[in-house]
């Protein structure tokens, strides 16, 4: 059986026996097994398997059978991750090992070439530690070199059609309203917004962006049709703007696309949790209806404002408890509006990264170019026309 899952205490705000903040949560992290063992694209199941006998020793080979998770754009050396997207995580292997005896399901999961550029990893073991807690994810089972053995959720994958869908579209903003209740183990005052980190993320991948990248075709689309100081500006300009929004600062999923969302027991239930963090709500519900435009990014598929409506209706009365009056859903859809703005942004920004590091065969560069158009069609519409 698997060993004992840990529960982090609720909460870890200021110093734990003496220790800072910070010390305090890395004491947490290093309580959870780490193996120094490494899963590469060359032997991956061999590596997989030597993973999991280590967590779970009384396994046997002939007991535990590997699956690859190929519903994803083919990583280039080996697996992809369980999802039809261009892969905002796309930045891993992943491999679902089975027990057939007591029918536990871990998922295997290997890091990507330079994926510490873009993911904080130690943001992403700590969202792990605090969700699995309040039962908004699996457990988390150990660490490894390059990589990470959790808990596998049995259920059906979301499809782009599931995310128009009345019922699941109630069980998605219930759900995330949830999430946003989660108390995260920091030292942050969610009335601040100089505690996100959506800014200072957006930030630092603008300024890992190369003066020129080494493919050639990638230059190419870079030199036409990348404006690095218009980007520059209108970072600094949107951020300014969003802020006097006021949107409350809440522990956001902020890759809440079709992939990453699955139906099981009469719920939603999310995975993927690389980019979790502190976020204006707004931010997080206009980053999850761009996903609504799906993996060819049809944005005209952007939900229009009866259909933003209910779903704020249903949100925010899983929030409060009660049902939300006209003004509070118009405010709510005004942050979305706004911040829908920024996920674009975000994830142009992402792609540039990804296509400096990324061995994956997926066209990145191509994907920044349509946010960045997208952006720029949007605000036309959000904030220049509204003025």
């Amino acid at each position: 059986m698997p060993p004992l899952t840990k529960t982090p205490p609720p909460h870890l705000n200021g110093s734990a026996n003496g220790l800072t903040q910070s010390a305090s949560l890395d004491y947490l992290i290093h309580s959870y097994p780490y193996l120094d063992l490494e899963v590469t694209s060359d032997n991956l199941f061999e590596g997989a398997w030597n993973v999991v006998s280590s967590v779970f020793p009384i396994w046997k080979r002939n007991n535990v059978k590997f699956t690859q998770c190929k519903d994803g754009i083919t990583n280039q050396s080996f697996v992809v991750q369980p999802i039809d997207v261009p892969g905002h995580l796309m930045a891993f292997a992943v491999v679902r090992v089975v027990h057939t005896l007591d029918n536990v399901s871990v998922l295997v999961r290997a890091y990507g070439k330079g994926s510490e550029l873009i993911i904080d990893r130690k943001q992403e073991l700590i969202n792990i530690i605090t969700l699995s807690a309040q039962n908004l994810c699996p457990p988390l089972y150990a660490r490894f070199k390059n990589g990470l053995v959790y808990g596998f959720i049995e259920g059906t994958v979301s499809t782009v059609e599931d995310m128009f869908d009345t019922e699941k579209a109630n069980m998605i903003a219930v759900k995330l309203a949830r999430w946003h209740k989660v108390q995260p183990l920091a030292d942050s005052d969610p009335n601040n917004h100089e505690d996100t980190k959506l800014w200072s993320t957006m930030r630092k991948w603008m300024d890992s962006v190369p003066a020129q990248y080494e493919d050639p075709s990638t230059q190419t689309t870079f030199a036409k049709s990348i404006d690095m100081e218009f980007l520059k500006h209108e970072l600094e300009t949107l951020s300014a703007k969003l802020t006097s929004l006021n949107s409350p600062i809440v522990f956001s999923h902020n890759d809440l696309l079709y992939g990453n969302v699955i139906y099981a027991q009469n719920q939603a239930f999310f995975i993927d949790y690389e980019y979790g963090m502190l976020a204006p709500r707004g931010f997080d519900i206009g980053n999850h209806f761009n996903e609504f435009a799906g993996f060819e990014c049809n944005y005209d598929n952007y939900p229009n404002k009866v259909f933003q409506m209910q779903w704020f209706e249903w949100y925010l009365t899983a929030s409060s408890g009660s049902q939300p009056s006209e003004e509070e859903k118009e405010k709510l859809f005004q942050e979305v509006e706004h911040y829908s703005l920024a996920s674009h942004l975000y994830w142009g920004l992402w792609a540039l990264c990804q296509a400096m590091v990324s061995d994956i065969d997926f066209s990145y560069m191509d994907y920044a170019v349509l946010r960045f158009s997208e952006y720029k069609k949007r605000k036309l519409q959000v904030i220049e026309h509204s003025q």
